[in-house]
């Protein structure tokens, strides 16, 4: 590997500065791990309303100036700061585009101008370059909201640099109408089914799909998942096609945040070693969300988006079973207003029993991974998923469905190095089976200690990770 590889990440999300989800701990985490492996690595984000500037000791690196976007002008102000292991973090300041109260849009829908804020962030993301007078080695950019990078590298910067683009979710698209095309500085002989069009609309993840020199997803499942048309959401023919550029690498656990021994968040640390500390933080959580049960009464936890592809909608058809059981469930997150709707529903007709909290709270969410017996993950689908992993490390038996980045992860009890359960089809029948494993797997506390101490011993760490990134970082040196 070559010293001074110098790498620029472009991503709409960084933790701890902005977060809806895990891209922002992944445009965190992967940096860094990177960085302590010596290379140089910048990060390329929005300032958005939310950010705490005193907190993260953001300054101003440059004074503002004007940009042009789709005829209109805009003011812009570079911001720079920098993450603990030396990642250098440079934040896209316009108050007109990001200056409001979320990221991306209000419980009632997307903003309807962000086709033209995140192609306003990413023709910036190559002003930040000319602020810094270098040009990286590879261009990384992440999700749709970053798909017109590669694109602008391509069409107005002469192939500058060698360009990766990661898919964290492809069901979200950046889906717009054509007439966006010249707003977003887009040529209208790009509006071609080969490049930018989908079915009459402009389609910012395709143009990252189409432009980028290499393509990754985060999990190896996944990456062969999305080349079928059950899970290609449309997009299955063009990534056949690019599939000698695909690359499933599987995303790593930042366990300088999320560990059982060193937690902040949680009421008593404890280790593989000491699980006492394990019963404070269940009866912790118990306390917290007003939930009556005793040490034979399994808990269950749920943290994410609350949403369909989630499965958290599956919850109410199998409320009765869990009641059966004598179990208890805790929810917690934010999300479609249908869906919290319906787990509020289920908590009032199970007061007691099950829990919901429509909530984005860091230490809830660390408290539920700490104090739960299971973690309840019926995806639909799941291009990765952190929760199962960041579970197994607090001794937490992931229950799971396997697809994604959850079959990459968890391994069935029945088999003997067995990490925690896995089940096939989100439907209301197989969601119940595996409810009734994992009760059954806790009665016998000799087996769930052995499954458990098995799930704590797994490492998932981003160094694996961020080695199969350098990887493919030296093979597209030179290519430019």
């Amino acid at each position: 590997m070559q010293e001074t590889l110098d790498v620029m990440h472009c991503s709409s999300e960084v933790y701890p500065f902005s977060k809806t989800g895990g891209l922002a701990d992944v445009s965190y985490a992967l940096p860094e791990a990177l960085s302590r492996l010596g290379l140089k690595v910048t990060v390329v984000t929005p300032l958005y309303k939310c950010v705490d500037r005193q907190k993260f000791n953001i300054e101003p690196f440059q004074k503002p100036f004007e940009m042009t976007m789709g005829g209109k002008t805009f003011v812009f102000q570079l911001f720079h700061t920098a993450l603990p292991h030396g990642t250098q973090v440079f934040l896209v300041g316009c108050d007109e585009l990001f200056g409001r109260d979320y990221l991306y849009g209000t419980k009632d829908g997307d903003y309807p101008d962000n086709y033209l804020r995140f192609a306003f962030f990413s023709k910036a993301v190559f002003r930040v370059m000319r602020a810094l007078r270098k040009t990286p080695d590879i261009l990384h950019s992440h999700d749709w909201q970053t798909g017109l990078v590669p694109a602008f590298n391509n069409i107005y910067h002469l192939d500058l640099c060698a360009t990766v683009f990661t898919v964290h979710n492809l069901a979200y698209q950046g889906l717009f109408q054509a007439e966006v095309m010249p707003e977003i500085g887009m040529p209208w002989e790009y509006f071609t089914p080969e490049f930018v069009e989908f079915y009459g609309k402009v389609n910012f993840l395709k143009a990252g799909l189409v432009f980028s020199d290499r393509i990754t997803t985060v999990s190896p499942q996944y990456a062969k998942e999305i080349t079928t048309e059950e899970f290609g959401c449309g997009l299955h023919g063009l990534l056949k096609k690019r599939e000698g550029f695909l690359q499933g690498i599987l995303n790593g656990v930042d366990y300088t945040e999320w560990n059982p021994e060193t937690d902040k968040y949680i009421p008593k640390n404890y280790s593989i070693k000491d699980l006492s500390g394990k019963k404070v933080c269940r009866e912790a959580l118990l306390k917290e969300f007003k939930v009556q049960a005793s040490e034979d009464t399994p808990i269950f936890g749920m943290v994410g988006r609350l949403c369909e592809q989630k499965g958290f909608d599956i919850v109410p058809k199998i409320a009765h079973v869990l009641d059966a059981l004598s179990a208890r469930l805790v929810v917690l997150g934010t999300g479609d207003r249908y869906v919290e709707e319906l787990l509020k529903g289920v908590e009032a007709r199970y007061p007691g029993k099950i829990a919901v909290k429509i909530a984005y709270d860091n230490r809830l969410a660390h408290l539920i991974e700490a104090g739960s017996d299971f973690f309840f993950m019926p995806s639909r689908f799941e291009p990765c998923g952190l929760n199962q992993m960041y579970s197994m490390k607090y001794g937490t038996i992931p229950v799971v469905h396997g697809t994604g980045g959850l079959k990459d992860t968890v391994v069935d009890i029945s088999n003997p190095n067995g990490t925690g359960i896995v089940f096939y089809g989100v439907n209301q029948k197989s969601a119940e089976e595996a409810i009734q494993r994992a009760c059954e797997l806790f009665k016998d506390q000799e087996r769930y200690g052995l499954v458990q101490k098995e799930a704590m011993s797994q490492d998932f760490s981003w160094d694996r990770s961020a080695r199969a990134y350098i990887a493919l970082y030296e093979s597209l040196l030179g290519l430019k």
